[in-house]
């Protein structure tokens, strides 16, 4: 379903004092001309990413002088963060994740560079599509449930390492030619950092979604060997599966329009995806054009099919940058009701941290910073599987 008009709200979420950004950056009485510590570690930080999005865009062979033009992005982003530094109320501020993935996005946008990552996605994309097969019929193989669905929120950690955003965890990981597989069972042993599988099993077991909101992520094998499995089990169930993907292209997110062309791909001449029905699987865009998310600005087709769900689903590394943790343990105590193992929700830390919704919610995540995994109590690499049931 193709996105128009006006963004809203997910109809499923609870709106009362939402704010997609968890992580204050300021508050009123800080001077409105100086910026916070944070935004000045948060500028900082997008600052260091320039170099590899000037990369990038240098070796886009559908933009004309690519890298004449990537070198006036990196230039022009520069002096946008160099003015937030000294007024943080220039260029639509104060700055937060959201309007500094923003101003990176149009930046590049007017140059002329649509999907910097694109050459990248398709190599992944087919890697995946090409192990697909191999990694469903070892599900199938499983036939105890319980084990099975395990096997499945495995597959979804093990799609993340494999994450073009990760390459130390991938690296780490499929050293020596390590499969999908091997990375699966190679994941820290259980029990998890936090762990509701046995609860999200046992719910699983009763059969009670009837239509399921999957908020997809990344290109490769984090869609199609991690989230579509899942999804096709779902589907198997008899649930109506609606799978959410970017407007525009950004970073390695996958789009509607590429994942449309992965699952067709994947389906056989009958329309099976694997031997499963899939006339219940939808692909939606979600309105959106950036790797952070704010659900009160979806498309209205999401919102649509969003009105009845039963289960929101958001799966993504746990991604920690050190200025954010460092400032949340510094400033533990003005926080007292801060819901710090929020830090663990899906599609990173930047957003959703506190998110509520009016139906069931499952959160998918891997800590992978040193800080968060020292103030869990955890280990680095650790699993998250963080499973919110609604209660009217």
């Amino acid at each position: 379903m193709e996105s128009s008009g006006e963004l809203v709200a997910l109809p499923v979420l609870v709106e009362s004092n939402y704010r997609a950004c968890t992580i204050p950056y300021r508050f009123p009485s800080d001077n409105p001309k100086k910026p916070t510590p944070t935004e000045l570690s948060w500028i900082n930080l997008f600052a260091k990413s320039i170099p590899s999005f000037r990369k990038r865009a240098e070796a886009d062979d559908t933009v004309p002088d690519a890298p004449a033009r990537a070198e006036k992005f990196a230039q022009r982003y520069a002096e946008i963060l160099d003015d937030l530094k000294k007024d943080p109320e220039s260029h639509g501020g104060p700055p937060d994740c959201i309007l500094l993935c923003q101003l990176r996005e149009q930046i590049l946008r007017e140059l002329g560079f649509k999907d910097i990552f694109k050459k990248v996605k398709e190599e992944e994309n087919a890697k995946a599509i090409s192990l697909f097969e191999g990694v469903v019929h070892h599900n199938d193989a499983i036939q105890d449930e319980a084990a099975r669905i395990e096997n499945l929120i495995r597959g979804i950690f093990a799609g993340n390492i494999f994450d073009l955003g990760s390459a130390e965890l991938a690296e780490l990981f499929a050293k020596d030619g390590m499969s999908f597989q091997a990375s699966c069972q190679n994941l820290l042993p259980r029990p998890w950092v936090i762990d509701d599988l046995d609860k999200f099993i046992s719910k699983w077991s009763r059969r009670s979604w009837r239509k399921v909101i999957i908020f997809v992520d990344n290109s490769g094998a984090d869609v199609i060997l991690g989230i579509l499995p899942f999804a096709r089990e779902l589907l198997r169930l008899g649930a109506q599966v609606v799978l959410a993907a970017n407007d525009l292209p950004s970073i390695n997110d996958v789009t509607y329009v590429e994942l449309i062309e992965i699952i067709a791909k994947l389906k056989d001449e009958n329309g099976k995806l694997m031997g499963v029905d899939a006339s219940n699987l939808l692909i939606t865009n979600s309105g959106n054009d950036l790797p952070v998310i704010d659900l009160s600005r979806i498309s209205q087709e999401l919102a649509y099919l969003a009105s009845d769900a039963d289960l929101v689903v958001m799966e993504g590394m746990v991604n920690a940058c050190e200025p954010v943790v460092a400032y949340c343990l510094k400033e533990r105590n003005a926080f007292s009701n801060f819901p710090f193992d929020a830090l663990l929700q899906g599609r990173g830390i930047e957003t959703n941290l506190y998110a509520q919704f009016k139906c069931d919610s499952l959160n998918v995540a891997m800590v992978k910073h040193p800080e968060v995994a020292q103030f869990l109590g955890g280990r680095l690499y650790d699993c998250v599987i963080k499973y919110n049931k609604f209660s009217k």
